[in-house]
């Protein structure tokens, strides 16, 4: 039915490759692509006795405008899955409308110099006139919008579990269980041990900054920053048992914020162990997570880069995680004129996806949201030209689709809310 180009072959990049070759009847031909083609030719070699789509491989750098063009009209897929990192979102859509092909991705743009004077006179325009510090944010992908309408092509931000997942779940909850979401609370929670003193479950430099920037909230039409890690609370999770979750910003309160009318406020949680917190401080102490390029003995190196070669590929960690995961929304509102409550959510087990992928269950909560974002965009249920979020499309058949291939939603009419 389809042809896709799946750019990246990190950890979820595996996951939702696996997941669109579990899907052959819609992902009939796929082309993974990435710096390094070993990679994707080791999985192709791994899949190809497994499906009846045809896989193929290529070498592309995803920063390189021409190459990607070059890629995508000798290909000719449908859509192009950027599976890669935050950093090459832009250089991806520019391909992609140079093209005229459609768009995903997993998380929103952020740059890999934050020096770098364009990308930082934008940044600086919107520190002062929203009120939040975070690298990460919807601005520059968000400023494609008419270009994709004008083009007749739909761009698809974040499907990934948090965001996208979480986006329709407020969808969900909108369109079935409330007439106004007064509150949102988003949370994270992983329950899962690999065994290593310190280690990061997805790109530690992606996960690194995230985690060690000031926290932020909406609440009342604006902003609320605080300092990382100076909101604490505790919660227990089904099937994980009590856990501290810390509040922090996170890319989808921006999107919410703008299309859930009369929201006062929407916060993100997510658990971390008092291990992972000491090593992070320590690291940050030091100038370990700076991004800022140093000389060291006639070298150029930018310490997290440097950071991110010494610990763990997150890829790896599947076959030594135990334990699960626990992510959902817990909602405030009214409902025919009374006040309710309202949770829905998912518990994913580490194992059983490694058993299923190959993958700890933080790449799988990710790369089957990837996979089942792009089947919409390809069975026509979600079609519109423009740029959008999850939440701006119907979630049923998205929510319907994750149930179907692996991550089934659970929900409670009278949760534990969060103080």
């Amino acid at each position: 039915m389809a042809r896709v180009l799946i750019i990246g072959c990190g950890g979820v990049a595996n996951v939702a490759i696996r997941k669109c070759c579990q899907v052959s009847e819609v992902f009939t031909e796929i082309c993974i692509a990435s710096r390094t083609v070993s990679k994707c030719e080791a999985l192709a070699e791994k899949l190809r006795p497994t499906t009846s789509t045809v896989i193929t491989t290529a070498q592309v750098d995803a920063d390189n405008v021409s190459e990607l063009v070059a890629l995508i009209n000798s290909y000719k897929p449908e859509l192009v899955m950027n599976i890669a990192l935050p950093y090459q979102d832009l250089t991806i859509m520019d391909a992609c409308l140079e093209c005229g092909v459609n768009y995903m991705d997993t998380a929103n743009y952020e740059p890999e110099n934050i020096d770098d004077p364009e990308w930082r006179a934008v940044y600086d325009k919107r520190c002062k006139e929203e009120g939040f510090s975070a690298y990460f944010d919807y601005t520059w992908q968000w400023a494609y919008k008419k270009k994709f309408e004008d083009a007749g092509l739909t761009a698809l931000l974040g499907s990934g579990f948090d965001p996208g997942v979480t986006q329709a779940y407020c969808a969900y909850a909108l369109k079935h269980e409330f007439d106004r979401i007064d509150t949102i609370d988003i949370l994270d929670c992983n329950g899962g041990d690999h065994g290593y003193p310190f280690a990061t479950n997805f790109n530690p430099e992606i996960n690194l900054r995230e985690v060690s920037a000031p926290g932020s909230y909406w609440e009342n039409g604006k902003w609320v920053e605080i300092p990382a890690m100076s909101i604490k609370r505790e919660y227990d999770f089904e099937e994980v048992g009590m856990k501290d979750m810390y509040l922090l910003h996170h890319e989808e309160i921006e999107s919410l914020a703008k299309n859930i009318p009369d929201v006062k406020r929407i916060r993100f949680f997510m658990t971390f162990g008092q291990s992972y917190l000491t090593h992070m401080k320590c690291l940050e102490n030091v100038g370990m997570l700076s991004t800022a390029p140093i000389n060291y003995e006639g070298h150029e190196i930018v310490p997290i880069q440097f950071l991110k070669a010494l610990l763990p590929d997150p890829a790896s960690l599947g076959p030594r995680t135990k334990g699960k995961t626990n992510i959902g929304c817990i909602f405030t509102g009214v409902k025919d004129g009374k006040e309710k409550t309202y949770y829905i959510y998912n518990v994913c087990d580490h194992q059983e996806c490694y058993k299923e992928v190959e993958s700890q269950a933080i790449s799988y909560t990710t790369g089957v949201p990837a996979m089942c974002g792009a089947l919409m965009l390809l069975t026509g249920k979600w079609n519109k030209a423009g740029v959008y979020t999850v939440e701006e499309f119907d979630p049923d058949p998205y929510i319907e689709a994750l149930d179907k291939y692996g991550l089934p939603h659970r929900e409670s009419h009278a949760p534990v809310l969060v103080d």
